[in-house]
């Protein structure tokens, strides 16, 4: 059933997409290209399908809330672009594909990336569905999480940690950036236009945190065990660039001990939820099977 609804909401999330990047005029239809590259390749779409649950749960129409859930995946689509770069990871594959600057080169990957972070909060002020103070609250709430406090925030310090030795808790901050920003701002999207309650916030976002941690403990795992199939990219690429992660900290089996019990915190986080939140909790089985 899990399988069949991300099948189905990954399915909603890339038409709604292929609706967004129009090109104005002949002259600047490579940027828009190279934009469309990179965004329309694939990928998981988990953190506009999580704001999409949360909005279902709500018992609110994601299709009324759409450019907010496309907001999101640009802003992570544009992250992947300029991590791919040879100033930042220097990976050549991405989503299976060559990655934007293998294809556009490096200026025009650049401005692409730049494209698709600004073009994101020109979407969701696009919106007519939301109020007026819930969009403020949810640009506000994606602007954190982009921006200095949040993912460009745990970049620039996973960045300047490469060739050291960081311990578990210096990690644990820098991958609530990196990563765990916007898993959280995924779910505070649809608590804020789902007009949730503080009880039900509360909850989901120690769910959130907790579901951040437990994307990249997983993802670190499959760094050591994937491959480029499963990955779509190349794997290897933390031991290359000599970057502390769960797996060097703490082991493989160590990685996935920690991994299941973030797991059970996450469901732990939803006994408190009255609504249904069995997408959310099976959401978390799913990343656990990752590395099974």
């Amino acid at each position: 059933m899990f399988k069949e609804y991300l099948a189905a909401s990954k399915q909603n999330i890339e038409q709604w997409l292929g609706e967004v990047l129009t090109s104005p005029n002949q002259e600047f239809k490579p940027l828009y290209e190279s934009m469309n590259y990179s965004l329309m390749q694939g990928g998981k779409r988990i953190r506009p399908i999580l704001s999409k649950a949360v909005l279902e749960m709500l018992h609110k129409d994601p299709a009324d809330y759409k450019e907010f859930l496309c907001a999101m995946e640009c802003i992570h689509t544009y992250s992947l672009v300029h991590d791919d770069l040879p100033a930042m990871d220097n990976d050549d594959y991405r989503r299976g594909n060559l990655t934007n600057h293998k294809v556009y080169g490096e200026g025009l990957a650049i401005l692409a990336g730049d494209g698709l972070l600004t073009y994101a909060f020109q979407l969701m002020t696009a919106n007519n569905k939301a109020s007026a103070q819930d969009k403020l609250n949810a640009i506000q709430c994606v602007a954190i999480a982009a921006g200095p406090e949040g993912m460009v925030g745990g970049q620039a310090f996973d960045m300047l940690s490469e060739d050291k030795h960081i311990p578990l808790e210096e990690l644990k901050v820098l991958h609530r950036g990196k990563t765990g920003a916007l898993f959280n701002a995924s779910v505070e999207l649809g608590l804020i236009l789902g007009n949730a309650d503080t009880v039900t916030r509360t909850a989901l976002m120690e769910y959130a945190n907790c579901l951040g941690l437990l994307f990249q403990i997983t993802d670190d795992i499959l760094d050591v065990t994937g491959t480029i199939e499963e990955l779509g990219k190349t794997p290897g690429s933390d031991i290359r660039q000599h970057k502390s992660t769960y797996v060097s900290l703490l082991g493989l089996e160590g990685a996935k001990e920690q991994a299941s019990s973030v797991g059970e915190q996450a469901h732990k986080a939803l006994n408190s939820v009255s609504y249904d939140t069995s997408i959310l909790a099976a959401l978390i089985d799913y990343l656990l099977k990752r590395t099974n």
